[in-house]
């Protein structure tokens, strides 16, 4: 008889009115099962063997599933124990299935064809995340070298004369006396912060006449400490009416520190004042250049003549040129100016400027550490990717549910009955039931031939444990 599909969705109806009835009935095993595609318990699965899917019931916190007949406490108690792992398990396992499954089924993809929208955007956006963390890695490894930027730092050395006041209370007014300062700043400093003059040297020193200030009163030093505060330049005042002749020694705080080469090592090299990398990947540049590395052992190198002018030997390992470099490696030379203290009121108003090349880090540095350290956008990727996910399963949810409809409106009766199959085996499993409690009630089930021997064997179970109790007894009576 062919069904249409009015007569179908009524046959639908009065079977769910039906079964639920029998489910929700006195002698029901099943408590707090509700019918319809409201009860979240219901959850539809494909049964075992067959190829369309079913409905499942899913205890909840409500629900009670009751215990076997022939449950004991011990299997109660372990069968309990083992759902509640289960339960603690679960969202943990959930989690983990979560992030892997962003990617629509293919039957999904068939049936609906603008998905297929989705899955490029997936693929674009795995790209794109490769991309980032290649990206990523990139700027990690920049970070770890040194990333300077070649400035210019101007430095302003200016004085001033203050004539003798013979009326003048203090003793400071009385004589004449000049004022030395040495100031200084960055030229086309882009930063918002401006970076401190001392922060540019290690130590600061002004050498004024001798023969005008003594041996012990001619030296004006500064020399950088881990307390010293940063200034943004030096004052020097000392009394005097007649020009000063000054030489002023700047040592530059490198960063990372540089060295001064050996003379023999500087002309053959080119390099006078270098960080110790860069003179280690010069030194290895003219390894190459002029091929001293040996054929055979790669880790040797064979000396030219500047090479045992210099390390004095004629063969050596590469890896030894560091411990041998640190007695050709000197500090490196002061800055010096010199400078001529003027008491001519003329000229006062007159500045001596100097530009020094400088290397200061790269602006670009702090914004690849902060790209590094954001923490901006994570939260809402993290919004958005749980809501994708959620967004998928729901599609499935919907997909296996579509499949229990077709199937049921093909064939009711037939799924009717395959459900109810797939519900008996799942009750079994909730309830740990052992055996089929419907056939064991019956008379017939126990005259099948198995229970003759299932009654010699119990016997003679019976009969080897009272045997081994009496001769257990006998033993200790013997004691």
């Amino acid at each position: 008889m062919h069904l249409g599909d009015q007569t179908v969705f009524c046959y639908f109806l009065s079977s769910a009115q039906s079964a639920q009835g029998w489910l929700q009935g006195p002698g029901c095993h099943i408590r707090g099962l509700q019918w319809g595609p409201q009860d979240p318990r219901m959850e539809v699965c494909p049964p075992y063997g067959l190829d369309s899917p079913t409905l499942r019931w899913t205890p909840s916190a409500s629900a009670q599933p009751p215990l076997s007949r022939s449950s004991s406490s011990s299997s109660s108690s372990s069968s309990s124990s083992s759902r509640q792992a289960a339960v603690q398990s679960r969202p943990r396992n959930a989690k983990r299935r979560r992030m892997s499954d962003k990617i629509l089924p293919q039957r999904i993809r068939e049936l609906v064809p603008e998905s297929q929208a989705y899955m490029d955007l997936l693929a674009f956006e795995h790209k794109l995340d490769q991309t980032i963390m290649r990206k990523r890695v990139d700027i990690q490894e920049a970070l770890k070298r040194p990333m300077k930027q070649k400035r210019k730092l101007r430095l302003y050395i200016s004085n001033t004369f203050n004539l003798a006041k013979p009326e003048a209370e203090d003793s400071d007014g009385s004589v004449a006396s000049w004022e030395l300062r040495v100031e200084g700043k960055l030229l086309d400093d882009p930063g918002k912060q401006k970076r401190k003059f001392s922060s540019f040297f290690k130590s600061l020193v002004i050498e004024l006449d001798k023969d005008l200030y003594g041996p012990d009163n001619h030296l004006v030093e500064w020399h950088r400490t881990p307390t010293t505060q940063e200034t943004d330049g030096f004052q020097v005042k000392r009394p005097g009416d007649v020009n000063v002749r000054c030489t002023l020694l700047l040592m530059m705080d490198y960063q990372p520190p540089q060295f001064k080469l050996d003379p023999r090592l500087a002309r053959l090299l080119g390099i006078h004042t270098q960080t110790r990398s860069c003179i280690i990947q010069a030194l290895w540049q003219y390894v190459k250049t002029n091929k001293l590395q040996d054929s055979h052992e790669k880790e040797y190198i064979n000396c030219d003549k500047y090479f045992q002018q210099i390390f004095d030997c004629p063969r050596l390992k590469f890896c030894e040129i560091p411990q041998r470099l640190t007695n050709l490696l000197l500090p490196p030379d002061p800055i010096v100016i010199n400078h001529i203290i003027s008491v001519d009121p003329n000229d006062q108003k007159k500045t001596a400027c100097y530009d020094i090349d400088v290397e200061v880090d790269d602006p670009l540095k702090t914004q690849m550490s902060g790209f590094l350290l954001s923490t901006a956008n994570q939260q809402e990727i993290a919004l958005l990717d749980n809501k994708i996910h959620e967004t998928i399963e729901s599609i499935n949810q919907l997909k296996i549910q579509r499949d229990f409809m077709l199937s049921f409106s093909r064939d009711p009766k037939g799924y009717i009955e395959n459900w109810l199959c797939s519900q008996n085996r799942d009750l079994k499993l909730i309830t740990d039931v052992v055996g089929n409690p419907e056939e064991e009630r019956k008379a017939e089930f126990y005259n099948q031939s198995w229970s003759q021997e299932a009654i010699s064997r119990y016997f003679y179970s019976k009969i080897q444990q009272r045997r081994l109790e009496l001769e257990q007894a006998l033993a200790m009576r013997n004691t």
